[in-house]
Order: C-alpha cells, then sequence, then structure tokens
C-alpha cells in the first residue's frame, strides 16, 4: 500500500496550487490506467493488485454474504471495483458492501455508508485497513466493518459505538462466525481460506 497526494506532475501542480485536500471531482478526473484508487480525507491512495489468496477469500465471502443478503431481500451486494462516495474528500472502494436502500445509487456509485463494509486484508494492505480506512469508514458513518486476513485465517466482525469500534464477534480456521446483527447469517471460514500448493 503506497499512501500518495499527488499522481504525475498534472496532480502535483494540483495540489501545489490548491495546497488543500482532492476531492470527488478530482478523483473522478483521473486517468482509467488500471489502478486502484482510493480517496481518504481529500489524499489519493493507489493499491497494489490483490494476490490470489486475497482474491479467493474475497470471492468466497461475497457468495456467502450475497446468499444472504439478496436471498433474503435485505439489500444488495457488491464488490470491487465499486466507488462508495461518503464525503467530498472520501471515495472508497470496499472488496464487498451491502448496500440496503435503492435510494443510495446514484451515477456517481453508491452515496453515503453501506450496511455493511468488508475488507479483505493483504500483507501489504495490513495497517492501512485496520487504521487509515477503519478511522474514516468509523468517522463517516459505517456502521458495520469487518475485517478478514487470508494470511492469519481470521475475521473480526466490527460494529460501531460511541466513537470507536467494538468486536461483536470474531473466528479463525474453520470456525463459523455470526454477527449478531445479522445472527441467521453464519459465514463458515473453511472455505474461505485458499489451500497452499506444491
Amino acid at each position: 500500500m503506497l499512501g500518495i497526494d499527488l499522481v504525475g506532475g498534472r496532480w502535483h501542480r494540483l495540489m501545489m496550487a490548491r495546497g488543500t485536500q482532492l476531492t470527488y471531482d478530482d478523483f473522478a478526473a483521473l486517468p482509467d490506467d488500471g489502478k486502484h484508487y482510493e480517496l481518504l480525507a481529500g489524499v489519493l491512495y493507489v493499491n497494489p493488485s490483490p494476490g490470489l489468496p486475497h482474491q479467493h477469500t474475497a470471492k468466497m465471502a461475497f457468495l456467502q454474504i450475497r446468499e444472504y443478503f439478496e436471498g433474503k431481500g435485505l439489500g444488495e451486494v457488491f464488490f470491487a471495483p465499486c466507488d462508495v462516495i461518503l464525503s467530498e474528500h472520501d471515495v472508497a472502494e470496499p472488496d464487498i458492501l451491502v448496500v440496503a436502500s435503492a435510494s443510495q445509487f446514484s451515477q456517481r456509485g453508491v452515496e453515503g455508508p453501506p450496511a455493511l463494509v468488508v475488507e479483505v486484508i493483504s500483507p501489504s494492505s495490513r495497517k492501512y485497513d485496520r487504521v487509515t480506512k477503519a478511522a474514516r469508514y468509523l468517522a463517516l458513518g459505517v456502521e458495520h466493518y469487518w475485517i478478514i486476513d487470508p494470511q492469519m485465517k481470521h475475521v473480526v466482525c466490527q460494529r460501531a459505538e460511541r466513537g470507536d469500534w467494538v468486536v461483536v464477534a470474531e473466528g479463525r480456521d474453520s470456525d463459523t462466525v455470526c454477527d449478531p446483527a445479522w445472527p441467521d447469517l453464519a459465514i463458515s471460514l473453511k472455505g474461505l481460506w485458499r489451500a497452499r500448493s506444491g
């Protein structure tokens, strides 16, 4: 994970001229160069492409979450890349997100905090997902934030309470995890982890 506040000469000039945070309009004007960008508190971040363990875990978690929420008509489930506009200075791309209200959909993406945000962390994104993104999600109204760590085979379900994240459920290895917000959603961890080859 490389945190940057300028991209190329154009963005350097823009930041120098403004001396301030980037906005959604700046973010939307970025070139379509195949890189994964996010804007948090006006600072632009570029993410390396995720590895196979990350992709496998994200896919398997998405399938379980989608079956539950869409099967019960509780919301739509999306996966990255999907812009979540939390403020004019914050555009995130969670690995998985659940949107419970159709009124949040716009031409720009998802407007406002999703019902659930899930991040699958990679070794390079550990601090970014656990600290930087977690703080912005909390400050901007995300109520439920799950962190899935394929390397540690660990899942943590958190809920926002009185200005902090509170762990409400967690599990490891082949456990089954149930967040109390959705007690009949049982996430089987065994299928999330990609078996190591050779």
